[in-house]
């Protein structure tokens, strides 16, 4: 059984390429209006995701429904989902406007209404001028915006995008970020989105789909995944610069640090002597350059970008330990600073399975 109300859901989808498990097990329902986005490094399963949904590839077991009805036995071209490739796909002898109506022609639609769903969508990507151009004539970023128009004619309940962002520059990137953003503001359509890179994931969705080694690691609105990450894994690929993990073990009311270092956490395992792992975000922890702080440790490389500051150091027992500064600072390769680990941005984790131990609010 399903519910109407969820533009997508999945239920227990596994796909299996011969002997190799490559999805184990995914449930996942997106309500309509969303902007949900598959993240995760490469060959955790996210593209494959997407494909089974597009109707691309078949599922191994489990049930996909589309507004309430299954799916497995629909064609990718009955169910009414527009896809858009990290490729872009174009007819290089075709026209804007001709890669833009094509689709619709194949489905016999009247060529009135294709007139007007192409001038609908130019205007809203604003590629009216390039209507006549072939795409050996356009920019990367243009060249985008029509893929993006040819799904937009087509008027599909779900968008699918894979990746549509990677062949462009950093500038085009942001740039065209935005444009997605403003895009699904104003269609108000669902939308999916796969990214390995999560300051698009965290910069677009409402909620991001947290994957690993073809599983679910972690599902929520991007600050809930940044401020209470489930795991060691999630709180290491959201967020950037990433953050440090140090090695510690518990201890009454708190944890201890390799250098013998002591914090009061609340932990959900009041167990002592056990060994965890603390985690904390670069822009949490306090520098001193009179060596003042909780321990101290060595510059060894810094960027100063103006606005901020970013400073690599070690500690005394080799951890590596990444500080992000709002403010500009005099530094020097190999001078010795002071840090503050302030205990309630603190996270700690289970050193075996990296589980959370601590949940924390909204910052």
């Amino acid at each position: 059984m399903t519910d109407a109300q969820h533009a997508l859901q999945l239920s227990d989808i596994k796909k299996s390429f011969g002997s190799v498990d490559v999805i184990h097990g995914v449930d996942l329902e997106i309500e309509e209006g969303e902007f949900v986005v598959f993240v995760g490094p490469s060959g955790c399963g996210k593209s494959t995701l997407l494909r089974l949904i597009a109707g691309l590839d078949d599922p191994t077991s489990g049930d996909i429904y589309l507004q309430g009805k299954r799916v497995n036995a629909v064609p990718a071209s009955e169910r009414g989902l527009s896809m858009v490739f990290q490729s872009y796909a174009l007819y290089p002898h075709m026209s804007v406007r001709q890669n833009l109506s094509f689709g619709l022609e194949n489905f016999r639609m009247p060529r009135e209404e294709i007139k007007k769903r192409v001038a609908s969508a130019a205007g809203l990507l604003q590629i009216d001028e390039l209507l006549e151009r072939r795409p050996g004539q356009l920019s990367g970023g243009q060249r985008q915006r029509v893929a993006i128009g040819r799904a937009i004619v087509r008027e599909p309940i779900i968008f699918l995008f894979d990746e549509p962002l990677s062949n462009l520059d950093a500038e085009l990137r942001l740039q065209m970020r935005v444009e997605i953003s403003n895009l699904h503001a104003e269609l108000g359509n669902t939308m999916i989105y796969v990214t390995h890179d999560q300051i698009e994931a965290m910069t677009m969705a409402d909620r991001i789909v947290v994957l690993r080694g073809g599983n679910i690691e972690q599902i929520g609105r991007p600050l809930d995944l940044y401020n209470n990450p489930a795991n060691q894994f999630v709180a290491g690929f959201i967020g950037a610069p990433k953050m440090n993990f140090l090695a510690a073990s518990t201890v009454a009311g708190g944890v201890t640090l390799k250098e013998g270092l002591s914090k009061q956490v609340a932990l959900a395992n009041g167990q002592s002597d056990t060994p965890v792992v603390v985690g904390v975000r670069p822009e949490a922890i306090g520098v001193s350059l009179d060596g003042e702080g909780d321990t101290k440790a060595t510059v060894r490389n810094y960027e100063q970008l103006g606005a901020v500051t970013y400073i690599y150091s070690e500690l005394a027992t080799g951890e590596p330990l990444t500080v992000q500064l709002a403010s500009q600072i005099p530094l020097n390769r190999g001078q010795e600073i002071g840090v503050t680990l302030p205990a309630e941005r603190l996270h700690v984790f289970d050193d075996q399975d990296g589980r959370a131990l601590t949940a924390h609010g909204t910052r």
